[in-house]
């Protein structure tokens, strides 16, 4: 089965894809993608699960009114449309792995599993850069204020796709075609509302008793290594996994790895 849906949760519709049938595989995109992001993980794991993504507010097909509102609400407003009340995988890149980790809090007896790439996590330590990475996200700040969204849009591709520990342009080809354009779509939309979810995660990880995988690329930003490395230390259940010669989107770099990593969690789970 190969659908797609329209799951309205407050003002918001939220676009999404369900591949497969059986146990539900929900994934959760980064804040510079969206359900795109994850095209090789959604056929492969939809050959053994059903196996679903969706477009968050302000990304990719999701329409949504300027209101505050709640991420993970709108996560559990999917849950309910595809899967109802059984319990769901959750894999998740940088905020959307800080969504699913909130989901497991919040709503413990929905979660049977997670995989957590590059995870952002509410209440972490802020990021420490070197003075070279300093500028390059100062770069980044800049072009935000200038409201220079083409040359935004090139920066997080450099920091985001290539990894500020690689070269500029080091992906090429259709993934960095498909990251300029899911992230165009991100910086261009329409300003949204206070999502109210952001409590100090970070310091409740050892709530989490579901079995787990992080997963980070030796590209990425240190911070975000060593959070990756905590985060996996923390959770009661969980595997960590570097990916070397990776940045920040795995399942774009290294989509086989990243598939095989997820279907080896998707049988612990089941």
């Amino acid at each position: 089965m190969n659908s797609s849906l329209k799951v309205v949760s407050g003002g918001a519709t939220l676009a999404a894809e369900i591949v497969g049938s059986g146990p539900a595989v929900v994934f959760l995109h980064a804040n510079v993608c969206d359900k795109r992001m994850w095209r090789p993980q959604l056929d492969a794991v939809g050959a053994h699960c059903r196996a679903i993504a969706y477009d968050r507010r302000g990304f990719g097909g999701t329409a949504s009114a300027a209101e505050d509102y709640s991420a993970v609400a709108d996560l559990v407003a999917v849950l309910d449309a595809t899967v109802g009340a059984a319990p769901a995988i959750l894999v998740g890149c940088s905020q959307g792995a800080n969504i699913a980790l909130g989901a497991s809090l919040m709503h413990p007896s929905r979660v049977r599993g997670l995989v957590l790439i590059a995870p952002t996590v509410a209440g972490a330590s802020e990021a420490v850069y070197s003075s070279d990475l300093a500028e390059m996200v100062a770069q980044q700040k800049r072009a935000e204020a200038a409201g220079d969204l083409d040359r935004l849009n090139d920066i997080k591709a450099r920091l985001f796709l290539d990894g500020p520990l690689a070269p500029e342009g080091r992906v090429e080809g259709d993934a960095r075609r498909l990251f300029l354009d899911m992230n165009a779509i991100a910086l261009r939309a329409a300003p949204g509302g206070v999502n109210p979810d952001n409590w100090p995660i970070f310091s409740r990880l050892d709530e989490i008793a579901v079995p787990s995988l992080v997963i980070w690329g030796t590209l990425d930003f240190p911070h975000i290594q060593e959070r990756g490395r905590a985060v996996a230390a923390m959770l009661p259940d969980a595997q960590g996994k570097e990916l070397p010669g990776t940045a920040h989107l795995p399942s774009l770099e290294q989509p086989e790895a990243v598939t095989g990593w997820i279907l080896d969690l998707v049988r612990r789970c089941l």
